[in-house]
């Protein structure tokens, strides 16, 4: 036993609070030790602190500080991602909720537009980021010119680029100069960079996945809040690429 038996709430509680399923569903995670709280296996009356535990469920990290908020925007041409721009130029979280402070999870340049999360979940955020933990980023890239076979090749295979070769990239033809391209690193500007390097400057992009999330009926310059579960299914996702 610990000392926060002493203090805080209750396991269950805490675990259905954050979407993981009734009190009994999540009493009976914790007794098929399933749960773990600062890597530790839990036990049934366990209580935590939320605000600082480390909770993990079939060891995927669970964010269960209650106020914690998972903003989904789609990013309209033209606005910064950053949390403020001394240039007085717009940005993204402008176009959110000002309480509780958010911060956009990874850059889109200022002419991409597309899907892009904002948090206050500071673990979350830096897992979806970081390439060791593969998480998925789609794109519909309008070129220039038709690329070829070779050029398909070359991003499939990765490119060089000045910063060093790009992972293996899946490239999808939509039409003869659009391109569906899925990445899982997040380097600046990366496919643009990929598209100039096989010839094929990219004139309009927009990210349309991150990891399971997307949805093509969110209007540009709106945002939603993520549901319980597609938190969920971003935790497992980044939780996949350890």
């Amino acid at each position: 036993m610990t000392a926060d038996d002493d203090g805080g709430e209750r396991l269950q509680k805490v675990l259905a609070r954050a979407g993981l399923g009734s009190r009994r569903v999540c009493e009976e995670l914790i007794a098929d030790e399933r749960v773990t709280v600062d890597g530790e296996v839990a036990w049934l009356g366990r209580r935590v602190d939320p605000a600082t535990a480390r909770v993990e469920v079939d060891g995927v990290p669970i964010g269960v500080r209650p106020d914690l908020v998972h903003y989904l925007l789609n990013k309209p041409a033209g606005v910064v991602t950053t949390a403020d721009d001394p240039q007085g130029r717009a940005i993204v979280v402008d176009l959110v909720p000002s309480e509780p402070r958010v911060f956009p999870v990874g850059r889109l340049d200022r002419d991409t537009e597309g899907l892009l999360l904002l948090t206050n979940d500071g673990d979350l955020a830096h897992r979806l980021t970081h390439p060791s933990f593969g998480v998925e980023k789609e794109y519909l890239a309008e070129v220039e010119g038709r690329p070829g076979r070779g050029a398909l090749r070359r991003l499939r295979q990765g490119v060089d680029l000045d910063d060093g070769p790009t992972a293996p990239a899946t490239v999808g033809v939509v039409s003869p100069s659009v391109l569906r391209i899925v990445i899982h690193e997040g380097r600046n500007r990366q496919v643009r960079r990929m598209g100039e390097a096989v010839g094929h400057p990219v004139r309009r992009l927009v990210r349309t996945r991150i990891g399971p999330i997307t949805d093509p009926h969110l209007a540009p310059g709106s945002w939603r809040s993520l549901t319980v579960d597609e938190v969920r299914a971003l935790e497992r996702a980044a939780a996949a690429g350890r």
